[in-house]
């Protein structure tokens, strides 16, 4: 399975509870779409948050946050890593 790093604009001010609760909200769905979230990253001041996944598909990882209420603005596959 590919993972997937994708990236939300738009949420300055974000604290680790509502990074928290966005993340428990795509972890109660994930296994719909076969997509396993396994860690996010934000930064209040700029209001990007990051999330990391594995996945059949940028699209699955894309209906889930959709379903969970906060649509990515990008969603890259990630083939490497070292």
């Amino acid at each position: 399975m590919t993972q997937f790093m994708d990236v939300h604009r738009g949420m300055r001010g974000i604290t680790a509870e509502q990074l928290r609760e966005a993340h428990q909200a795509d972890l109660a769905i994930e296994k719909e779409e076969g997509v396993h979230f396994m860690q996010a990253w934000a930064d209040p001041d700029s209001g990007i948050v990051y999330c990391l996944s594995e996945a059949p598909s940028a699209d699955a990882v894309q209906r889930i946050h959709e379903r969970a209420g906060h649509k990515a603005d990008e969603v890259h596959p990630v083939p490497l890593t070292v």
